[in-house]
């Protein structure tokens, strides 16, 4: 379910929580999906959780990256009670992606979001002063 805003869990207390400044390049990716994995699997989640979570975020720093206009891009992580809730912040440089894009047979990217629509229980874009963010919740 893709909308625009916060999640709900945004505003609640959280068990574990971490927030991490990244410099846009594609070395980034890699240390997203490492502080997630090990932030997720300290709330005591599944194994699937862990991994999906680590998939959606690597999609999501991947499309910050590549299309941030800053040299930064920020991502914040939620775990409570068995909910874990990503964000991924950028500076915007064009529209908000309201719904996944269906690429070609032979593009070779572009199906990072349609992950997230597929696979995130929710998920959305919030728009901000600048910058947008997109997030996603796996319950």
């Amino acid at each position: 379910m893709c909308g625009r805003g916060t999640p709900e869990s945004m505003t609640s207390a959280t068990h574990l929580r971490g927030e991490w400044e990244l410099p846009a390049m594609p070395r980034s990716v890699r240390a997203a999906r490492h502080g997630v994995r090990e932030l997720v699997a300290l709330g005591g989640t599944n194994e699937e959780l862990i991994d999906v979570a680590e998939l959606l975020t690597s999609e999501l720093v991947t499309n910050a990256v590549r299309h941030t206009a800053s040299g930064q891009v920020g991502v914040r992580v939620l775990v409570d009670a068995g909910h874990v809730t990503v964000e991924v912040r950028d500076e915007q440089v064009c529209g908000l992606p309201e719904h996944p894009v269906q690429p070609r047979d032979a593009d070779e990217g572009g199906r990072g979001l349609l992950l997230v629509d597929r696979l995130a229980d929710r998920w959305g874009v919030a728009p901000g002063d600048g910058h947008k963010t997109v997030w996603f919740r796996l319950d």
